[in-house]
């Protein structure tokens, strides 16, 4: 009964070194991480400022059909986009079941050439051609 209770010990013995190594090989792992981060969060800092471009911010003209949407002063492009998109909300022109649809009212079929429902996507095509 002697040599049973000192085999299991072993096994015991055994069974709780395992691990230990196992815990011993992870630390280094997670030290190695930190270094990694250090070094990715040093190169963001060494960009410069993004600047804006300057085609975007050119004042153009609208034509006068565009005008009666977003009126006659002269409004750089994204400008342009923000107003139609502001008149589009508030008339309710979205689409219900498919957001990506506008659906024209009287003024905004002048600028989409006479279609009645064009996808947000052509909706800037389509305005570009009555920006001077």
């Amino acid at each position: 009964m002697a040599k049973a209770k000192k085999a299991t010990t072993k096994k015991a013995a055994a069974k709780k070194a395992a691990p230990k190594k196992a815990a011993k090989k992870a630390a280094p792992k997670k030290a190695a991480a930190p270094k990694k981060a250090a070094a990715k969060k040093a190169a963001p800092k060494a960009k410069s400022a993004r600047k804006p471009n300057a085609a975007f911010m050119k004042a153009l003209t609208p034509s006068a059909a565009l005008a009666a949407v977003v009126g006659a002063s002269p409004l750089p492009r994204t400008e342009v986009v923000k107003k139609l998109w502001a008149y589009i909300k508030k008339n309710g022109l979205q689409d219900a079941k498919n957001r990506r649809n506008i659906n024209a009212d009287a003024k905004l079929k002048e600028v989409f050439g006479g279609k009645t429902t064009v996808s947000m996507f052509d909706m800037t095509k389509l305005v570009s051609k009555h920006l001077k």
